[in-house]
């Protein structure tokens, strides 16, 4: 059930050959324009487009530098008294950066097309199974978060699905993160998927505190996944340590 679908060789999903983005006046300097629309279309992923976008950009005289203060002084001076309005002129500069971060956003939506066709943003096996299990809870708190406690008693009373292993918990926690991943690249306001989901997660983050290594490599698994992850900062994080220290 926690597991992705296969890579279907498919590729009706998404085009082969996107078009180039259109060429649009947005300050009225015509090298922040320029730069402007080569972000563009690097923000495509795709390589052979990228690689035009490059060479493009090194035909532009101006130190690219010198463009993000203006098109930083152009954002100031446009919305004036906002106070974040300089924000989305940082690593306007760097195209490399961009390249980097666009490819592999590519590369996830070429794969969650190959594994989900159009259904990416449906509700999974396993999100249907978190529904079910949670369902007549009430979300409470700042965050509307469920009751920790009454999660794990809904999950609890499906031992067939539940970890036994650390091994097992980290399987699953990669199902949630690459799904998410895989949303992400295609919408970024419907990635998170439904709070059941979500409980379901943090309930199997907070088993990596109560399951006992089995050996080692178990436990160093366990604590590589923390730091990737970011999530060694969670009030859950010292259980989790003190579990894999014993």
């Amino acid at each position: 059930m926690f597991s992705l679908p296969p890579i279907s060789a498919s590729t009706e999903a998404l085009p082969s050959v996107p078009e180039l983005p259109p060429q649009e006046v947005v300050t009225g300097d015509k090298e922040v324009d320029a730069v402007l629309w080569l972000r563009s279309v690097i923000s495509t992923g795709q390589a052979a487009l990228i690689d035009r976008a490059m060479e493009g950009a090194k035909k532009i005289k101006t130190p690219l530098n010198v463009l993000e203060k203006r098109y930083q002084d152009y954002l100031v001076a446009t919305n004036p008294g906002h106070l974040f309005a300089a924000m989305s002129s940082f690593g306007f500069a760097d195209l490399d950066a961009l390249a980097t971060r666009a490819i592999e956003q590519h590369r996830l939506r070429l794969e969650g097309a190959a594994r989900f066709g159009g259904n990416l943003l449906a509700d999974t096996e396993a999100e249907t199974f978190c529904i079910e299990a949670l369902r007549g809870l009430r979300a409470t708190g700042q965050f509307g978060d469920f009751d920790k406690r009454q999660v794990a008693a809904r999950f609890n009373a499906h031992p067939e699905l539940l970890p036994h292993t650390l091994a097992d918990c980290l399987y699953e926690l990669g199902y949630w993160d690459q799904l998410y991943l895989l949303r992400n690249a295609v919408d970024r306001d419907a990635s998170d998927g439904p709070p059941d989901a979500t409980a379901r997660d943090w309930f199997v983050f907070g088993l990596l505190a109560q399951i006992r290594p089995r050996d080692k490599a178990e436990g160093l698994a366990v604590f590589r996944y923390l730091v990737a992850s970011q999530r060694d900062d969670m009030p859950e994080s010292e259980a989790i340590l003190v579990n894999l220290i014993g």
